[in-house]
């Protein structure tokens, strides 16, 4: 937090630590905000955990969705799970006590935590789009190329390379490099847990964690759009028989429902997580000067994405469904449960 603030804000304030001349200045909620933001934090903390964790035993207890497609929406639950039971909870404190009051250690492990989840999210997200892709594209190739193994590796890439992202950046120092005078002199006071970039740092995490991937799921979904609308044409093109009207409507229904899938898809992650990168990187350029509250609110829009990925990869599809009423209604613990038929 920037040390340089007006006096007009320093009224509606008070320090953090008012024995330490370093403090950070706190701002003063009063009891009603504070008691509905972490009503209101809590619960997006809690629907995240709930709705990730029924896809975790979905994917885990019925044998008919062990596949290695289906790994790799059980990957990105456990990373959204994470997110709303690991990251949450110590981000709500700060956002409504606006102070970080548990020690400089553990601001770093939940900051390196809080990169490495979103970020293993993310890539997850994007592995997900190249598995669509060959599937609907290429599904002759399919089996070939999204083998077992291969699946497994890149989940295992995934989550090496958004550890290595997350820890690396934040216990090396890599976001501050080249500013540390800057950074220790000006930026930096008691009571603050956020995460400083240089201009080349925020450039360079936005792109790799954000943009790049974005580009790449938004390419891949075009892509897939189109190929789909290709293959329904075709099927309209060669039925001549009596039930050409009925398939014709159905194909009309299936490409409404593939346009509505793949817009709600790009949407959700699209409008949580780009006010987030953007800002984080315009902030370097303009001399850190977003107010502290703005990348705050952002990212809990951001975290809204783990909150909303439950609903979007698995409660859309029908034998998702069915499971989660298995497990709703506690038919989940009569023998043979794990074979029951979803599809």
């Amino acid at each position: 937090m920037d040390k340089i603030i007006n006096l007009d804000y320093l009224q509606e304030t008070s320090l953090c630590f008012i024995s330490l001349n370093t403090s950070c200045f706190k701002i003063n909620y009063s009891l009603e905000i504070r008691l509905f933001l972490y009503i209101l934090f809590s619960t997006f903390s809690l629907i995240t955990v709930i709705g990730n964790l029924f896809v975790i035993i979905t994917v885990v207890h019925f044998k008919q969705l062990s596949t290695p497609t289906n790994y790799l929406v059980l990957s990105l639950a456990v990373a959204d799970l994470l997110v709303g039971g690991v990251v949450m909870p110590p981000s709500m404190i700060r956002s409504v006590e606006t102070c970080w009051y548990l020690g400089s250690t553990f601001c770093k492990i939940h900051s390196s935590l809080d990169v490495t989840l979103c970020t293993a999210s993310i890539f997850n997200l994007c592995i997900i789009s190249l598995d669509r892709y060959y599937a609907v594209c290429h599904p002759f190739l399919y089996h070939r190329k999204m083998t077992p193994n291969t699946i497994r590796f890149m989940i295992v890439l995934c989550w090496a390379i958004s550890a290595a992202t997350g820890f690396g950046m934040i216990f090396l120092e890599v976001n501050i490099l080249g500013s540390e005078e800057f950074y220790y002199n000006t930026f930096l006071c008691e009571g603050a847990c956020s995460i400083f970039q240089t201009k080349v740092a925020g450039l360079a995490f936005t792109m790799f964690c954000f943009y790049i991937p974005a580009l790449t799921m938004l390419c891949v979904y075009l892509k897939i759009f189109r190929t789909a609308q290709r293959q329904a044409r075709a099927i309209q093109a060669t039925n001549t028989n009596m039930k050409a009207v009925d398939e014709r409507n159905c194909i009309s229904k299936s490409e409404r429902k593939a346009t509505k899938t793949l817009a709600i898809i790009m949407g959700v992650f699209l409008s949580s997580w780009v006010p987030f990168f953007t800002s984080s990187c315009i902030d370097p350029f303009t001399g850190y000067s977003v107010p502290p509250v703005v990348p705050d609110v952002l990212i809990w829009v951001a975290y809204f994405n783990s909150t909303c990925n439950p609903i979007v990869y698995a409660f859309f599809y029908s034998w998702f469904r069915r499971a989660f009423r298995v497990i709703w209604s506690g038919e989940i613990f009569l023998a043979n449960s794990s074979h029951t038929r979803l599809f």
